[in-house]
């Protein structure tokens, strides 16, 4: 720019801003206090519009925060999992939250998450599903029960937690013939916490049904057992993100990840 067209663009910024920037001497001029705000400001400014658009830019399978959520059951043995991964990739952050189906879905919806696992088909405006596995649902007692029929698991009564009614219907409504609700059985207990629900289980203070994955993470295994039943029943296992949304390699990198390790 010549010095006239530096000289224009100074006054108009003076004018903007109502205030003087140069101390103006002749030729020479040097800066006001506003104007060395403005000088170390606007550098600030410039750099980190060019910071912005290389991480908008910036886009590698191996860095970034990708944020997922899931039902408790598939999150014990998935973040674990995915915390191994990260450790192989230092600028890949894993951002895991547990929570039930509507919850998960209403994330998605809204763009808070990237990635998330149901265990129903999700009907939501812009949620995409795939599903990717079937994971058992197992009756569980404690280690004390050898074997159950339908007056036994009416003598124990269930231990409710947030999915009871869900995995009842699925699994009980497909063995026994009497079963029409969970509230056919007497309350012994309830949980939300997925790692807790089996604690009562193992005392021997109710039956409960639960997926495979929160079973089988169950800290107390020789104080349970799972009873394998006539007719084996699974519950589905979506992999969701919204359709809106772009995917960045990392997310890719890490759906790979999780379809090849459920399927393990």
């Amino acid at each position: 720019m010549t010095q006239s067209g530096v000289s224009q663009h100074i006054k108009k910024l003076e004018h903007q801003l109502d205030t003087l920037l140069l101390i103006r001497d002749g030729k020479s001029f040097s800066l006001t206090e506003a104007g060395i705000k403005l000088h170390l400001q606007g550098k600030y400014l410039l750099n980190s519009l060019i910071e912005l658009e290389t991480s908008v830019k910036l886009d590698e399978p191996f860095s970034g925060t990708v944020k997922i959520a899931s039902s408790g059951s598939v999150g014990l043995k998935l973040y674990p999992y995915l915390l191994d991964v990260q450790q192989q990739h230092s600028n890949l952050v894993i951002d895991y939250s547990f929570a039930p189906n509507s919850d998960i879905e209403e994330k998605i919806a809204d763009r808070k998450i990237d990635i998330g696992l149901l265990t129903e088909f999700s009907k939501v405006n812009h949620v995409v599903c795939k599903k990717i596995a079937v994971e058992p649902l197992v009756l569980v007692t404690s280690n004390k029960v050898k074997s159950v029929n339908w007056q036994q698991l009416l003598n124990l009564g269930f231990i409710f937690h947030p999915d009871a009614q869900h995995h009842a219907q699925l699994l009980l409504g497909k063995n026994f013939s009497a079963f029409e609700h969970i509230e056919q059985f007497d309350r012994k207990g309830f949980s939300n916490q997925i790692s807790l629900i089996l604690e009562p289980v193992s005392r021997g203070i109710g039956f409960t049904i639960l997926p495979l994955h929160a079973v089988n993470a169950f800290h107390k295994q020789s104080h349970i057992r799972i009873h394998q039943l006539e007719h084996p029943v699974g519950e589905s296992l979506y992999l969701c993100h919204n359709r809106q949304s772009f995917e960045t390699k990392r997310n890719a990198y890490i759906k790979s990840v999780i379809c090849n390790f459920i399927n393990e």
